[in-house]
């Protein structure tokens, strides 16, 4: 943020962190609320005194909401909630149905926004859409319709046919189509809206992520990728509630602090793959940090060894605790918007551990999450 626009909130009489504090102190605050509190003083109600302690010292609890729709799949449920349909008995082909529309969605306690959604036919809409998953080399199929009165498309990252890349074929109010394509590569990948101003159609939500599972993987200097004790889907985002340019929330996976206010929960010694994506509008990069522990990074998730001048014998345990000469190991990776990463750690301690991103004006403002190691 520039010093301009400082001195222009300040002048407002609000600063993006208060958006959090009077989520914390009040329910029933919406977009609006916040585009007309500029008007007024940012000083905390004096109805809740101790809301203001709060945020003075340590990090905001309570002010997570439990679902974006009444209803709804959770944040805690979309770690590991993914879409991927059996193959057709007939044609082998996996067969995705979406949806855009538009839907008011809770991203903190109390507070809506008017997102443009994905959903699917289970689990409801959702900011970031459904997780898409499939094998490398799956014939995918994704039949979509546009239930919105904006014009919408699906753009997914990858290798596929020009009529099925989501750009040129824009469907209009009430219209279907049909991208077919073969899963390839192997990898982590985004998709979205295409439809110009594309940072609107990302911004309003039209995001999520596209996971194609690897096949008879290849065997690299570190073996086989092992199976995973547990895996994740995090994928992080921004809110602009006021509609200035600027997010005034940041979240993973749509609701701010919701891992903070419930912890997730994993084993000392299990492998933990960490699926992340960055969709966040306005900012030129987001971040992960972990606490307490170290990850392995392969960026993008298309090799197995990140580092493919490695010709040296692996160590024996294929976990690989640490005493690695193979892969980037780090406990913080910066993103820019469609960049992904997949990470895996092995907690070796006990304890509550943070996880959020390393702006620390992000932190504050909602993107922040702790796993209990047991």
């Amino acid at each position: 943020m520039t010093d301009k626009q400082r001195a222009k909130e300040k002048q407002a009489g609000i600063t993006r962190r208060d958006f959090l504090k009077y989520a914390s102190a009040s329910a029933g605050v919406t977009a609006a609320t916040f585009a007309l509190s500029k008007s007024v003083s940012g000083t905390l109600p004096a109805t809740n005194p101790s809301v203001k302690e709060q945020f003075l010292h340590g990090h905001p609890h309570g002010v997570s909401a439990e679902s974006q729709v009444q209803g709804g799949i959770t944040p805690k449920d979309f770690l590991v909630n993914y879409y991927r349909p059996p193959r057709d008995p007939v044609t082998g082909a996996r067969v995705f149905d979406l949806t855009a529309a538009p839907q008011s969605i809770t991203i903190a306690n109390g507070v809506q926004f008017p997102a443009w959604a994905f959903t699917a036919p289970s689990g409801g809409p959702t900011v970031p859409g459904p997780t898409l998953r499939v094998d490398e080399g799956d014939n995918v199929l994704i039949k979509f319709h546009n239930a919105d009165k904006h014009p919408h498309t699906i753009h997914l990252h990858g290798i596929h046919p020009a009529d099925a890349d989501g750009v040129f074929e824009v469907l209009n109010a009430g219209e279907d189509y049909e991208y077919r394509f073969k899963a390839e590569p192997f990898g982590l990948f985004p998709y979205h809206c295409h439809v110009t101003p594309v940072k609107k159609h990302i911004e309003k939500g039209l995001y999520g992520a596209f996971i194609v599972d690897p096949v008879d993987p290849p065997v690299g200097a570190l073996g086989v990728r092992p199976a995973a004790d547990r895996e994740f889907v995090m994928v992080m985002n921004g809110f602009d509630v006021d509609f200035d340019g600027e997010n005034e929330f940041y979240t993973v996976n749509g609701i701010a602090n919701y891992y903070l206010d419930n912890p997730i929960e994993i084993g000392v010694g299990q492998l933990i793959r960490i699926y992340l994506v960055n969709m966040t509008e306005f900012d030129p990069v987001n971040s992960f940090h972990l606490h307490g522990n170290m990850f392995r990074l392969y960026r993008t998730g298309t090799r197995f060894d990140p580092d493919p001048s490695v010709t040296s014998v692996p160590p024996t345990d294929s976990r690989w605790l640490y005493a690695d000469r193979f892969a980037e190991v780090t406990d913080t990776v910066f993103l820019g918007q469609g960049e992904r990463a997949i990470l895996e750690f092995v907690p070796r301690h006990r304890g509550r551990f943070l996880f959020h991103a390393h702006q620390s004006e992000f932190l504050e403002l909602g993107w922040t999450g702790r796993f209990n190691v047991v």
